[in-house]
């Protein structure tokens, strides 16, 4: 027995120091992965990643897209007025007897809706009353000494028109009571502008301005000549001859003073389609002042379509209305654009012209001079047909070729 206990005493010891030794080493290689941990380079810390769901990453990228994105253009404040110009209200005997009723009132719709609905749509509308408006109680005439029925300015006030030159060589066919009823008759429109005639110094210095969208827009007309009337007073008409420099003067004023400035001239050599030399040379002076919209009136066709600097400068329209014999006095011009006023991050502001086009009207009558003539119609060349002007396609072609003949630039059609 006592071999026995020797044995089993001797291996519980083998044992026992195998179990040191092992746990000797585990330490060691503890300290060892200790040390190695402390002395080692540490890797920079990664961010922690976010989860983000497909849906919701597609949604915000949408919402990004159709977000506004910060622009010089997008930073601007955008104003704009449309334009519509047109030609001289010349109504001889034939034009108010035929609209005229047997209770002694006035049809001029019958006349004239046609191409008034076409100016309808602009915010403003210019035509040229090239016959004074003194009224009935004056007596109606005709050619050469005219003086109208005021409802025809009614009419046109009732269609929008709200710019209204009577700067022109019939304003003083009535004389200084002429002048007065026409002009008490204008100033009784409420929102229109009517320039070119005065009964007052304080009238004739009056820059008018009226404000559209937040724009303000100054309107002057000039004319050339009165038949040979003398005014009875030096502010009863507003004229250009002799009186250029202070006419400019009031331009380049108005243009200081006002977003835009549209100048009405009533000028050029009687049933020409040529410019002549002092309606260039004063358009461009004009321009030089600050107008931003030159239209001429007064010979009775019309004349070419020319830029001056950004400016556009319509030479002459045409009458809008008349009963004159000859085709192409029954040719008128009208015209439409837009006045875009931008106003920049910086507050500094500019006028341009857009969407410039024009196009072409026609008056239809019946009878021969000296005859009156009678139904009396304005047809806008997109409602003509060959009953009403045999050949009207040759004559559009041909009558765009006059408007385009100085500068192609502009769109036919469209107004």
């Amino acid at each position: 027995m006592p071999n026995k206990k020797r044995r089993r005493k001797r291996s519980v010891n083998v044992r026992n120091l195998l179990i040191v030794v092992i746990g000797a080493i585990a330490v060691l290689g503890i300290a060892v992965f200790a040390i190695s941990r402390i002395f080692a380079p540490r890797e920079p810390e990664k961010p922690a990643v976010e989860t983000i769901d497909p849906a919701e990453a597609e949604a915000a990228e949408q919402q990004e897209e159709s977000a506004p994105q910060e622009s010089p253009q997008s930073a601007s404040n955008e104003t704009r007025v449309s334009l519509f110009l047109s030609g001289d209200g010349l109504l001889h005997e034939s034009v108010y007897e035929d609209a005229a009723n047997a209770d002694g009132s006035f049809d001029f719709a019958k006349q004239m809706d046609r191409i008034t609905a076409v100016a309808e749509k602009y915010d403003l509308q210019f035509y040229n009353q090239e016959t004074i408006l003194g009224g009935t109680e004056l007596g109606l005439t005709g050619y050469p000494v005219f003086n109208s029925p005021q409802e025809f300015g009614s009419y046109m006030v009732s269609k929008g028109f709200n710019l209204v030159s009577t700067a022109n060589n019939h304003c003083l066919d009535m004389g200084f009571t002429g002048v007065t009823n026409s002009r008490n008759f204008w100033n009784a429109q409420s929102g229109v502008l009517m320039q070119g005639t005065n009964t007052s110094q304080e009238e004739y210095d009056e820059i008018a301005v009226t404000e559209v969208n937040g724009m303000k827009i100054a309107f002057l007309a000039y004319c050339e000549n009165t038949n040979g009337i003398a005014p009875d007073y030096n502010w009863e008409v507003n004229y250009f001859p002799g009186y250029e420099e202070e006419m400019l003067a009031k331009v380049a004023k108005a243009d200081a003073e006002c977003d835009a400035v549209i100048v009405s001239m009533h000028w050029g050599t009687e049933y020409s389609f040529d410019v002549n030399e002092t309606q260039k040379s004063l358009a461009q002076r004009l321009v030089d002042a600050g107008a931003d919209v030159i239209v001429g009136n007064h010979v009775h066709v019309i004349e070419p379509f020319e830029w001056i600097d950004g400016t556009p400068v319509f030479y002459a329209m045409g009458n809008l209305i008349s009963s004159q014999i000859d085709v192409e006095n029954r040719i008128g011009m009208m015209a439409g654009m837009d006045l875009v006023k931008t106003v920049n991050a910086d507050g500094t502001s500019e006028v341009k012209v857009e969407n410039l086009r024009a196009d072409l009207h026609y008056t239809y009558l019946e009878g021969e001079y000296p005859e009156l003539r009678t139904n009396i119609r304005v047809y806008p060349f997109t409602e003509m047909d060959d009953s009403i002007l045999e050949g009207y396609q040759s004559t559009y072609e041909e009558f765009k070729q006059i408007i385009t003949s100085m500068d192609q630039n502009i769109q036919i059609g469209g107004v």
